[in-house]
């Protein structure tokens, strides 16, 4: 069985989408969105029938949006996410978002034609949040392999029990 890197990060905007202060973030949304999805190693990414995630209810908090994306390897999304134009906004997410104390992104493997759900992505953001990054939820700085995760998720439940 083949494995996919999945991606969530969240954010907590510092206005409505239709406000002034995220004019230029949300202007900016269809081709960053497309640069993705025209990106070495994409796979899938969370979105509704306006083309983005921003509208999709991930908290109870109106102002936390979430992104979530599929690819086929770690290097990939980096690529994407450091060696693009997406680059520059990742730079300038202070202008659009809340400087987070805590985790804000996670990545986890998932087998080939899954698709993570919202509540998977809470889940593994809950867990880097609480144990740092391991084999089940982890970062670009903490690595880990699809071999890692698997032997991960052999120790960590048995019989239905978390360890």
């Amino acid at each position: 069985m083949g494995y996919y890197l999945a991606q969530v990060n969240i954010g907590r905007i510092l206005g409505p989408m239709d406000s002034p202060v995220m004019a230029e973030f949300a202007a900016n949304l269809d081709r960053i969105n497309a640069l993705a999805e025209g990106s070495e190693g994409f796979v899938w990414r969370l979105k509704d029938e306006s083309n983005n995630a921003t509208s999709i209810k991930v908290s109870d908090d109106p102002f936390i949006i979430l992104n979530m994306s599929v690819w086929r390897s770690i290097d990939d999304l980096f690529a994407f996410t450091y060696r693009s134009d997406h680059t520059a906004y990742v730079r300038r997410r202070g202008e659009w978002f809340e400087r987070m104390k805590e985790h804000f992104l996670a990545f986890w493997y998932v087998p080939v034609g899954h698709v993570p759900t919202v509540e998977e992505a809470w889940e593994r953001i809950d867990h880097i949040r609480t144990h740092g990054p391991t084999p089940y939820a982890f970062d670009f700085k903490k690595r880990f392999t699809p071999e890692d995760a698997r032997a991960f998720e052999a120790t960590r439940v048995v019989g239905g029990e978390e360890k």
